[in-house]
């Protein structure tokens, strides 16, 4: 099975990416379809997405899953928080049973440079330009600043960000992989953890609670803490 890429944050959150090989036969004996997808290829990504959760969490209840009006897919009493995203012939998905989540996955193109207006703070354009000084350097970046604040958006669920002025993104560097800080602005503010990973062509980035990564952090600390006493 084409699991491209997996990684366990911790025993409740898990994220990965499936490289579709696969035709639709194979997923719509596997996964219900929540939605009415005629063009082929998408409906191959949304069904690799589904077949995806399943594979990160074998008890993931596709059958119970709903559609909010903001086209999120979710269940109706948060059992799993989960999240999806699909680029070319990959899908991505990160699930946890215990926090809200978001995970973007996007193609490295051109593009990005020319609609870096629409998405980025002018603060943040200006640390892009430190960072990574060539303009292919820049692409990579962008992109991954652009898969950031979708996953952030993901993470919030409820439509209508400005994704310039809404979410910003405060400590970031040209690498192959990394974490930065970030914040949803809205009536109050939410700190964010954010990580990326660079592969050939492709961005993948993660949204998680910052206050709920170091509570996770701090219970693991103690649990070490305690065995050593025995």
């Amino acid at each position: 099975m084409p699991l491209f890429f997996q990684q366990d944050i911790n025993e409740n959150t898990k994220l990965g990416i499936w490289h579709i090989t696969e035709d639709a036969a194979f997923f719509e004996a596997k996964v219900p379809s929540h939605r009415d997808i005629t063009h082929p290829h998408k409906r191959l990504q949304h069904l690799a997405g589904r077949y995806l959760l399943q594979a990160l969490f074998p008890g993931f209840p596709y059958h119970e899953m709903l559609i909010a009006d903001s086209r999120k897919p979710y269940l109706p009493d948060e059992q799993y928080h989960f999240s999806i995203s699909h680029c070319g012939s990959h899908a991505a998905a990160i699930v946890s049973r215990t926090q809200r989540v978001g995970i973007d996955i996007e193609m490295v193109t051109p593009r990005v440079y020319n609609i870096r207006n629409k998405f980025l703070h002018s603060t943040e354009w200006a640390r892009v330009q430190q960072a990574a000084p060539g303009q292919p350097q820049q692409e990579e970046l962008l992109t991954v600043l652009w898969s950031a604040k979708e996953a952030v958006y993901k993470w919030w669920s409820f439509g209508s960000v400005d994704f310039s002025e809404a979410i910003r993104l405060d400590t970031f560097d040209y690498a192959p992989e990394g974490k930065m800080n970030g914040r949803f602005i809205r009536d109050t503010t939410y700190p964010l953890s954010l990580y990326w990973k660079l592969f050939p062509g492709m961005s993948l980035v993660w949204a998680l609670e910052a206050s709920i990564v170091s509570e996770e952090r701090e219970s693991r600390i103690d649990s070490r803490d305690d065995l050593s006493e025995f």
